[in-house]
């Protein structure tokens, strides 16, 4: 126990080699490890200006939204902005072909007419601690993998308990570096979050899918909602009488723009890095999972588009779809690239040539086989991998979706099977279901899911091996003889799952009886032939699998620490608040090309093309463009719109504010460059770069575009 914290205090000192750009670091250790090297870069302020318990800090304006981004408080009124895609659900939920607030934007002119999201969080950090000790307290190197996980459960629990025990708080304790360490964090939860203003998305989703992950950016990738509280500033379901929250601080906005080399700090939640992997596991990413995955989804996607693009309709219905589809398969596309570009196997390799030359040195025989280890577990756990992942993209990640409607009945049919029968737990379970069907079918379009399905099961049959093949493969290549599109068809027209109506008087009606027609639906039939399959076959082995690479994670993470105790670790991003500091820099994706370090509204006109949606500049942002009604928003001519620095940033900090040297909001993080994405796995100075919305264009947008002016006399502006 005390040789483990031992590593973790020689991993985090400060060596010269240092690259600020690179890393996600935990707020509580800034003083203590980053605070110099962020002030030789140029920030003003102290490692308590970003996280304090005892005053008023950064980490109190910012927000895990929703479940898997970032927002930030930017006044003293509850007002909260994050990325449009991060709204988008929200916004999507609101929207029909009477009020498409996709299309047309929404703004909220006054109080009363900003939009409830019921479900919607803004989560607040309150406290971070460093419970190791605690966690691991009992813990032996003799104890089996399951009496450990027993033993950290348990104290976990007990952790957690203590920390909000006559609070209205909740708490989370999660590990870091592969489970050497842990950490406590005490959250405060407000769930009245309502939607104030978006722009359209030929604004918010400027370029679409074609601009996705790329630069120069030109998207104004932002939407706005409120926080409100009860009458003691607390949080509290939606009620008219709620009030804005008042934050304990609240981000003021610099018109000062940026520079190249001005200091920038991001401070979000990003949500998951694996940095300290083995060269086994960046193989298996790229020469394995990730093609796979991208021809299926490359597929879906060409099915989506073509439906969208001919209904209006099905565009609205199916945009956030689309858009969560499309949204991996360009990353995984570009993290191929770019570790490729990088020789990151190679360089893995070479480490764990020296690292195994130093461990058969060490005394400590627990490092001499873990590279072995590793070597013969990935090479079984890739073929698991890989099958489980083809079979979330058959019945979830928006695969075969009306055949998903069949799997909503375990629940109900346990309540019914019960000796005694609590026909109030059995209405409330059946109203569930029934939401959720009503909330499905808002969004769903059966001809393009039909032939998704088709398409997905002939892919499946043909890409995965024959193994692990369902049973009712059995069915199709038998009765069918082999004609999937002939068994889809008879799927869709008999199963009661792809009409709303059949569907729900089927769950109103739904008794004991029920359960034998249910599992006659072929749907049903066809759901549960790859359920029993993942929970037979692959699930188990894939977890088992899992499990031992879990296990060497921790040891060859501890190992890695000793063995180059000079270096600076940082833990891999794990959903928790981290701060990540760089500067404004261009940079050169390839030969002879050389990027500048911001975009402005230029670049949106040029881009312009009414036959393309996702190039479809509104006509009063054209109209301000043409009379030049910049106001005090202009900058050489035009408007800045995007600018690009060396944060080293992932998933879940879409919505982090960009802050300046003094603490002040510059910009709102949406994106990585293409050129980077790889950086969840390996970073390079040279090519990763965070795209981030430049707040002026923000104000531009609220004020001139949208006419919601009253909006920034709430807002601590720095002219």
């Amino acid at each position: 126990m005390k040789q483990i914290v031992a590593i973790l205090c020689a991993a985090f000192l400060i060596s010269g080699s240092i690259k600020a750009a690179e890393g996600m670091w935990i707020p509580i250790l800034l003083q203590k490890y980053n605070i110099e090297e962020m002030q030789e870069l140029g920030f003003k302020l102290t490692a308590e200006d970003i996280y304090s318990v005892n005053q008023a800090s950064m980490k109190d304006a910012v927000v895990i939204f929703g479940g898997g981004c970032t927002g930030e408080l930017i006044s003293n009124e509850g007002l909260l902005i994050t990325n449009h895609h991060c709204g988008y659900g929200a916004i999507q939920s609101h929207s029909s072909l009477e009020n498409d607030y996709l299309t047309n934007g929404f703004w909220a002119m006054n109080r009363d007419e900003e939009l409830t999201n019921p479900g919607l969080k803004a989560t607040f950090l309150r406290s971070m601690k460093d419970v190791t000790e605690e966690v691991l307290e009992g813990v032996t190197e003799e104890m089996t993998e399951k009496e450990r996980n027993s033993v950290i459960s348990k104290n976990s629990k007990a952790i957690k308990d203590e920390a909000i025990k006559d609070t209205h708080f909740t708490a989370v304790l999660k590990p870091f570096f592969h489970g050497n360490q842990y950490f406590l964090f005490v959250n405060e939860v407000f769930t009245d979050v309502r939607l104030v203003g978006a722009p359209p998305s030929a604004i918010g989703k400027f370029g679409g899918d074609t601009d996705n992950w790329m630069w120069p950016r030109h998207t104004g990738d932002f939407s706005l909602f409120r926080i409100y509280a009860n009458a003691d500033n607390e949080p509290a379901e939606y009620a008219e009488e709620n009030k804005p929250y008042t934050p304990k601080h609240h981000f003021p906005i610099s018109m000062k723009g940026v520079s190249e080399g001005d200091f920038t700090m991001v401070f979000g939640y990003p949500g998951s890095t694996y940095e300290y992997v083995p060269s086994y596991h960046i193989k298996m990413i790229t020469e394995e999972v990730n093609p796979t995955l991208i021809d299926v989804r490359t597929k879906k996607l060409e099915i989506m588009n073509r439906y969208q693009g001919a209904d209006p309709a099905v565009r609205i219905k199916y945009a956030a779809k689309n858009a969560s589809t499309s949204n991996s398969w360009k990353r995984w596309i570009g993290e191929i690239k770019g570790l490729d570009k990088l020789n990151a196997i190679e360089k893995k390799e070479e480490q764990e040539v020296a690292f195994q030359k130093w461990a058969d040195a060490s005394d400590n025989d627990k490092y001499k086989t873990v590279l072995t280890e590793y070597k013969g577990i990935y090479e079984e756990y890739s073929k698991y991998y890989i099958t489980y992942s083809y079979i979330s993209e058959m019945i979830r990640r928006n695969g075969m979706e009306g055949v998903g409607l069949s799997g909503y009945f375990d629940g109900l049919i346990s309540e019914i099977e019960k000796d005694t029968v609590d026909n109030e737990v059995v209405l409330s379970k059946k109203e569930g279901i029934v939401a959720r069907y009503q909330k499905f079918f808002k969004d769903y379009y059966m001809p393009l899911d039909k032939e998704e399905t088709a398409m997905l099961l002939q892919m499946y049959q043909e890409n995965i091996d024959a193994k692990f093949l369902p049973d009712v493969y059995m069915l199709i290549n038998g009765k069918y003889k082999g004609d999937i599109s002939k068994y889809v068809d008879m799927v869709f027209e008999k199963s009661i799952f792809m009409n709303q109506n059949t569907a729900e008087a089927f769950v109103n009606n739904f008794s004991k009886k029920s359960i034998k027609k249910l599992h006659k639906d072929p749907a049903y039939i066809l759901l549960d032939s790859f359920v029993e399959l993942a929970k037979s076959d692959v699930v188990d082995q894939y977890k088992e699998l899992r499990s031992k690479i879990m296990l060497l994670d921790r040891t060859y993470m501890a190992g890695l620490m000793e063995f180059e105790n000079d270096k600076v670790f940082y833990p891999d991003a794990n959903f928790t608040l981290r701060v990540s500091y760089g500067q404004v820099s261009a940079y050169e994706p390839k030969d002879a090309v050389q990027f500048k370090h911001y975009t402005t509204l230029e670049g949106i006109i040029e881009k312009d093309n009414p036959d393309i949606y996702d190039y479809r500049v509104p006509a009063k942002l054209k109209e301000l463009h043409t009379t030049k009604d910049f106001g005090k928003y202009e900058v050489n001519g035009t408007v800045p719109v995007c600018f690009v620095a060396t944060n080293h940033t992932t998933g879940g900090n879409s919505g982090s504010p960009v802050v300046n040297a003094n603490g002040e909001l510059i910009g709102i993080n949406f994106d990585r460059a293409w050129e980077g994405v790889m950086s969840d796995l390996m970073y390079n100075p040279e090519q990763c770069r965070n795209i981030s919305l430049d707040v002026r264009y923000v104000l531009f947008l609220i004020d001139k575009f949208a006419g919601a002016s009253y909006l920034l006399n709430e807002m601590t502006i720095i002219e």
